[in-house]
C-alpha cells in the first residue's frame, strides 16, 4: 500500500467518511447514502402498509421522520450495512448472538465500525498498521493516529 487514505470529515457526514476510510477510497457520497436510506424507508413503508394503509400505526409511521437518515447528515447502521453489501462485505454487530456463535477473535478481524454518541468511526488494519480515525465534533478537530501492532501487542 503506497499511502493511507484519510478523508477529513465535513459537516456531520461521519458515516460517509467512516465507510470511505474503511474502504480506503472515495467510494460513497452523501447522495449515495441518501439513496440507500430512501430505499430502506420505502421498504419499511411497504411493510407497514401490509398492516393496512388505513390503520393508525401506518398513519403514525407516515408522519414520523426517517429513521435511516436526518437533515444533519447522520445515517443509520442499516444504511452502513447496506452500503457495505455493495462491496460484498458483511457487518456483524459485536454484541449480537450471531457474532457470539461464530466465536470470532477480534484480533483476527480486519476492521471495525464503531458508534459513540451517534458518531461513526472506523478502526482498520492496514498491513501491519492499525488506523484509528476519530472525529471529535464538539472540538471541530480531526485526529488520526497509527499504531504498529504485532498480533495485538503494542
Amino acid at each position: 500500500m503506497d499511502s493511507i487514505f484519510h478523508e477529513k470529515q465535513e459537516g456531520s457526514l461521519c458515516a460517509q467518511h467512516c465507510l470511505n476510510n474503511l474502504l480506503q477510497g472515495e467510494y460513497f457520497t452523501p447522495v449515495d447514502l441518501s439513496s440507500i436510506a430512501q430505499q430502506l424507508d420505502e421498504e419499511e413503508r411497504i411493510r407497514m402498509a401490509e398492516g393496512g394503509v388505513g390503520s393508525e400505526e401506518y398513519r403514525t409511521f407516515l408522519q414520523q421522520p426517517s429513521g435511516n437518515m436526518d437533515d444533519s447528515g447522520f445515517f443509520s447502521i442499516q444504511v452502513i450495512s447496506n452500503a457495505l453489501r455493495v462491496w460484498g462485505l458483511e457487518l456483524i454487530l459485536f454484541n449480537s448472538r450471531e457474532y457470539q456463535s461464530l466465536m470470532i477473535n477480534p484480533i483476527d478481524e480486519k476492521a471495525f465500525i464503531c458508534n459513540y454518541k451517534e458518531h461513526w468511526f472506523t478502526i482498520r488494519k492496514l498491513g501491519q498498521q492499525v488506523q484509528f480515525t476519530l472525529y471529535i465534533r464538539s472540538l471541530k478537530l480531526t485526529q488520526s493516529c497509527w499504531k504498529r501492532c504485532d498480533h495485538g501487542n503494542s
